[in-house]
């Protein structure tokens, strides 16, 4: 199916243009918390990631709170692999690291399984560069590198909503994972980079 037309299907044929995130959010993007995000359907979720501002490489530096959000036909399935597939437990967060103005690493964090504690792991490249969604940067994470199976094939993209906020689109392959993310949020001031485990 042509990408266009997928597009239209899923945002309906109002299309993705035109939306500030103000006009998104119902509030000053400054002002705009994790609950605002938490409360938006599929399509407006889908806006607020095009509207959203490319961060600079630094502007994520540190550990950061993250969830997936529950939206979309394929929100069961985004929450299933998140929590359970990905890595050693329940999904809670991302760490990032800027090396260069352009480029950087991180690490995933899940809660251990049977109350291990935290495990920082599943580590991924960062960079800033075109999206695959739509046609400006994001801040880009990929897991080729550092990780095999289909892991390896997962690609996060990120757009800043404010300093203490972001939204991310993840999705598995390069084809057809574009045309269908799964969404997630970054919230809250980031704690201090502790490295991954292994």
């Amino acid at each position: 199916m042509n990408k266009a037309i997928l597009e239209r299907i899923l945002m309906g044929f109002k299309g993705w243009n035109g939306c500030s995130m103000g006009d998104v959010l119902g509030v000053d993007p400054n002002s705009a918390t994790a609950d605002h995000v938490r409360n938006l359907g599929w399509k407006e979720v889908m806006q607020l990631f095009h509207a959203g501002i490319t961060p600079k490489m630094d502007a994520l530096n540190g550990e950061y709170n993250a969830e997936v959000l529950d939206v979309g036909v394929l929100a069961f399935l985004a929450s299933f692999i998140s929590h359970n597939l990905f890595g050693p437990g329940h999904w809670d967060g991302k760490g990032f690291k800027p090396l260069k103005e352009a480029r950087g690493w991180g690490y995933n964090i899940f809660s251990g399984k049977n109350g291990s504690g935290p495990a920082r792991v599943r580590k991924m490249n960062t960079r800033l560069g075109m999206s695959r969604i739509d046609d400006r940067d994001s801040f880009l994470l990929d897991y080729s590198v550092h990780n095999k199976g289909f892991v390896k094939t997962m690609r996060d993209e990120i757009r800043q909503i404010n300093p203490d906020l972001f939204i991310g689109m993840g999705y598995l392959g390069e084809a057809t994972g574009p045309l269908t993310p799964a969404p997630f949020i970054l919230h809250g001031k980031p704690s201090p980079w502790k490295g991954p485990d292994e």
